[in-house]
């Protein structure tokens, strides 16, 4: 559980990384050219889109790598990079796989207290 957990969060955090670059270069891009902003859309609140851009790839690829030696901690973070994914970008065809993942993943990193490891995290 926790191999296929670590898989599934840096998976997870790596498709998260190309849709951050996306929004977070969109987001530039609106803010210096504003016709682009009025041909396809402006974003509600850019500093969010340009946090989670950074920090939801960051805390799921962690989360993926934690899993292995401290399933709890590496669990919480994949679930809170799905939270803030799903908060920044929503649910759509390029986010549904990375909240997928890291949902899959946390779920599967906390679930594995007791078999893999002689140090259980509860």
């Amino acid at each position: 559980m926790r191999n296929a957990a670590l898989m599934l969060g840096i998976i997870g955090g790596m498709i998260a990384m190309l849709v951050g670059f996306f929004g977070y270069g969109y987001t530039e891009l609106v803010g210096e050219h504003s016709e682009i902003g009025n041909v396809f859309g402006f974003v509600d609140d850019p500093k969010l889109i340009r946090f989670a851009s950074f920090m939801a790839p960051l805390l799921a690829i962690a989360g993926g790598a934690m899993a292995k030696i401290r399933a709890l901690i590496g669990g919480i973070l994949m679930l809170l990079a799905a939270v803030l994914m799903y908060h920044a970008f929503g649910f759509g065809a390029f986010t549904m796989f990375p909240i997928g993942f890291c949902i899959v993943g946390g779920l599967l990193a906390i679930a594995a207290g007791k078999p893999d490891e002689p140090k259980p995290h509860f």
